[in-house]
């Protein structure tokens, strides 16, 4: 019998069962306000590259090089949100959802990386903005991840100065259009990925391979967020919040010793202090300074440049993946990689060449990161010690060998364990005197997954390629139950 068959007392006395059912389930309950959503980032998803007065970004040439991605795949299609957007955004709504963190892609707005604005643009994100609205879920813009216009880094992208005011720019232009219904914007998602991975690893567009360019670009990037900041604080209402997304690591000295304890403080310097230092106390750390300065005379720091990159933000934005195992490199073997990202130090890690990345035992996901929720907890206490912010865990998630089952199910088990071990390290970081005001899931669905290409999937809703279908995983059912009732059910 179903639902719509049943008498109105049987489905009344179906209902109080269900109710006391749930009366009875033991959750970890969140703060009254807390903020529950998930994230996506528009290279990842839109698909449309050329649609509408779009322009090339360099995401686009970089899958487009030979060897560059996973098995040639490029973000042409994705899983072409442009087009679906509304039926996305209902899916989300289907499950409770309360935000949507989404990236505007720059070169749909302004194409050539700074003058006029493209109007096709800015209405596909008003549109997009008025259908979250509509179903009820808040909008919360990130304005830069990763899809730098090509048109810019043919002109030295992140390592030309003039890129960080360029980037003011869009974010005033980005902002003027949508005001009046977005309240949430951040300047930069992973700073670190865009000018590490991007200009000293070679495994992320543009794809050079310098330290010098790294560590100019890094600069360029915090100049840019500075910049933006004011940018958005002269167009956006006074109730509006400006913040920064960056992914801090728990980096832990693989022994005790003194060696060790050093190799971790200088891979710290460069994933934590030199973006922290330089938001929050308007400084790079001047260890940091001292061991790269054979790769660079930081001649890229102008008076006054942090001044205006300490610019007071309203919450801080945290990513979290896994936490880090360093230990001094005393020349004898190969250094370990580290996450695919390239050798253990070299133009990865400018000035580390004395380090390396040791795998951590344990479960992983499908990314080969290990699973340790614990570090979650770990990070948000020490960033809570050290600098005081509000903060809101903008990604966390994980890539697993999904398989859409023949009864048409995705059982998704590990991702639920994951997920519950680190919602329950966020909820044990408020429990110590955190002030996390928010939770977004990497990721709602399926999607491109940079050099990886198609073969990592890191959503909770699965997505066939092929035909573009969505199907929610079990995990939707278990992130959703959560959301429903601001609490995890233990």
């Amino acid at each position: 019998m179903t639902s719509t068959e049943m008498t109105s007392a049987e489905q009344s006395t179906a209902g109080a069962k269900s109710s006391a059912a749930e009366a009875t389930i033991d959750r970890l309950t969140f703060p009254d306000g807390f903020r529950w959503g998930t994230a996506t980032a528009s290279y990842q998803i839109e698909g449309a590259p050329d649609e509408d007065g779009r322009t090339p970004s360099i995401w686009d040439t970089f899958s487009h090089t030979p060897g560059k991605v996973a098995d040639g795949d490029t973000g042409d299609v994705a899983v072409d949100h442009y087009h679906r957007f509304g039926d996305d955004i209902a899916m989300m709504a289907e499950l409770g959802l309360q935000a949507y963190r989404f990236s505007t892609a720059w070169p749909r707005i302004v194409p050539d990386g700074t003058g006029a604005p493209n109007r096709a643009g800015l209405d596909f994100y008003s549109r997009v903005a008025d259908r979250l609205l509509e179903a009820g879920m808040t909008p919360v813009v990130t304005l830069y991840h990763w899809d730098l216009p090509q048109a810019l880094q043919d002109k030295g992208g992140w390592t030309n100065r003039d890129t960080a005011q360029y980037f003011a720019e869009y974010a005033a232009i980005t902002a003027a259009a949508l005001a009046d219904r977005v309240s949430l914007w951040t300047t930069l998602n992973e700073p670190w990925c865009s000018a590490f991975l991007g200009y000293g690893a070679g495994v992320h567009a543009p794809g050079h391979t310098s330290g010098a360019e790294a560590l100019s670009a890094a600069h360029h990037l915090l100049l840019g967020h500075g910049l933006a900041n004011l940018a958005l604080r002269s167009v956006l209402p006074s109730t509006a919040q400006v913040s920064i997304t960056l992914n801090p690591a728990v980096v832990r000295p693989a022994t005790a010793s003194p060696a060790d304890a050093a190799a971790a403080h200088k891979v710290d310097g460069l994933q934590n202090r030199l973006w922290l230092g330089a938001l929050f106390r308007g400084s790079y750390p001047d260890d940091v300074r001292a061991f790269t300065a054979e790769v660079s005379d930081w001649s890229h720091v102008h008076d006054g440049d942090l001044e205006i990159i300490a610019t007071p933000i309203d919450t801080l934005g945290v990513n979290y993946y896994n936490p880090m195992v360093v230990a001094r490199y005393d020349g004898v073997g190969v250094r370990a990689r580290v996450d695919g990202h390239g050798d253990g130090a070299g133009e990865t890690w400018p000035g580390c060449e004395d380090v390396q990345f040791l795998e951590m035992s344990g479960p992983k996901t499908a990314m080969g990161w290990p699973i340790d929720a614990g570090g979650l907890e770990e990070l948000l206490i020490g960033l809570h010690r050290d600098y005081g912010m509000p903060m809101t865990v903008t990604e966390n998630g994980a890539a697993f060998a999904d398989t859409l089952d023949p009864d048409g199910r995705v059982r998704d088990v590990q991702r639920i364990a994951y997920l519950r071990g680190h919602l329950a390290a966020a909820h044990a970081a408020i429990s110590a005197g955190v002030d996390l005001r928010g939770y977004f899931l990497w990721s709602f669905m399926d999607n491109f997954e940079w050099s990886y290409g198609y073969a990592k999937r890191f959503g909770i809703t699965y997505v066939d390629f092929e035909t573009q279908q969505r199907t929610f995983k079990d995990s939707a059912a278990f992130y959703s139950d959560t959301v429903r009732h601001n609490g995890l059910a233990r």
